[in-house]
Formats: C-alpha cells, sequence, structure tokens
C-alpha cells in the first residue's frame, strides 16, 4: 500500500511542485492550503506524514502542529516543517509544537524527496511496540534486555536500557525531557533533573558520543 503524504502550504506552486515529484515516487499525495483545512484533512485520511509551512493564513503552522499532535489517530504520523524561515528559534518552535524534523525550503527537490523516503523507510521498520529493534549496526532486543552495536554486546541497567529502547522506538523523533521522565522514571518517581544527563552520558560513553543528539532547551534525539 502506497504511503499517504499531506501537504499544508498556502504557496500553490510550492504544492504543485511537492506533488508533481512525490507523485513520482509512488507516494498518494493530498493537500490543504491552510492550517484549518490541513487538520480536517489529516484527521480525514491519517497521512503517514505531514510537510508543513509556517507562515500561513488563519492557522500558522506552529498552531496547526500543536493541534495535529493533540489527535490521537495522528500520533504515529511524521511531521516535517517545510518553510522559508531558517532562524533558529523558528526551528526550535517547530521542535517544541511537536515537529518530527524541521526543514528550510531553499534544499533542491531531489534531496527533499531522498530524506521523505528515508524518514519513511525507517519509520516502516520500527514501532514503538517492537521486541527487536534493528537500526544500522546497533540491535536493541527487548525481550531479553540485550543491546549490540558492530558486533559488540552490552550490558545496561535497566533504566540505561529503557531510555535507549524509547529513544530507538522513533528515531525522527525529538523526545522532551518531561516525555523521557514520564516514560521511563514514571509520574510516581520523583528524580532530579540531573537524572536524565547522567543516563544520557552513560548511554554516550557505551555506544558512542555521537549516538544521541542533544536539542538544546528540548531533549534528545538517536541518530545512530
Amino acid at each position: 500500500m502506497s504511503k499517504k503524504i499531506l501537504l499544508i502550504d498556502d504557496e500553490l506552486d510550492i504544492l504543485e511542485i511537492l506533488s508533481y515529484n512525490l507523485e513520482k515516487e509512488g507516494y498518494d499525495i493530498y493537500t490543504a492550503t491552510n492550517g484549518n483545512e490541513g487538520i480536517e484533512k489529516a484527521k480525514e485520511i491519517i497521512p503517514d506524514l505531514i510537510l508543513l509551512d509556517v507562515m500561513m493564513p488563519e492557522k500558522d503552522g506552529i498552531e496547526t502542529c500543536q493541534e495535529l499532535r493533540k489527535v490521537k489517530e495522528l500520533q504515529k504520523t511524521l511531521i516535517v516543517f517545510l518553510s522559508a524561515r531558517s532562524e533558529e528559534f523558528s526551528q526550535l518552535a517547530g521542535f517544541q509544537a511537536g515537529a518530527n524534523d524541521y526543514i528550510v525550503k531553499l534544499i533542491k527537490p531531489k534531496i527533499l524527496i531522498s530524506k521523505v523516503n528515508a524518514l519513511l523507510q525507517l519509520t516502516s521498520q520500527v514501532s514503538e511496540n517492537a521486541k527487536l529493534i534493528e537500526i544500522g549496526d546497533l540491535i536493541i532486543d527487548k525481550d531479553n534486555f540485550r543491546v549490540s552495536k558492530s558486533g559488540q554486546q552490552f550490558l545496561l541497567p535497566k533504566k540505561e536500557f529503557d531510555l535507549l529502547y524509547l529513544l530507538a522506538s522513533n528515531t525522527e523523533k525529538v523526545f522532551k525531557r518531561e516525555e523521557i521522565l514520564e516514560k521511563v522514571w514514571g509520574n510516581d518517581v520523583i528524580v532530579g533533573e540531573r537524572t536524565i544527563d547522567v543516563h544520557i552520558r552513560r548511554l554516550r560513553e557505551k555506544l558512542g558520543i555521537n549516538t544521541i543528539q542533544t536539542l538544546k532547551g528540548i531533549g534528545y534525539k538517536l541518530i545512530v
């Protein structure tokens, strides 16, 4: 079954160019020209990926993303901003609203297509409930609490394993600190602010310094 992509942008020429190139890749393309229309369309079709502009009439992209993330059926949908706004604060706002990625519109069509392909192929291989996650040379076996990277086995303490598994469950998502605390430690456990940092540092020491990316002021993302 073809993957469904929803394009939300008020510039008709952008919609036309993106639709043409993505349809050539075999994707089913749907479009909307403003945030409100995009939200309704997303609820109707439940797309695999949404490419979303920031500056739009009626409801801007940030508000639209926030509303989309409140819809239960769209929790697994990838949301990627495609915007002419390249300022750091705009990108931070996009991630804080729940986006999986932020791409500046100057990107060449072929590069954009490659990113879309990679995003959708990767997420089709990994699900949050997967018992065995394989990402590159990293293998996480949930049933046996085993982790290996480049053939080397690691025996991780439970919280380190749970943290790594959470990050690996969606490698295109930036996990916020509050979400990590809730899902790994639970709401009924009081831990210090440094707890996550310590566990992230230990995982980096064991698996490689570049394994986990920090997005300052937002959270963490696995980049294996």
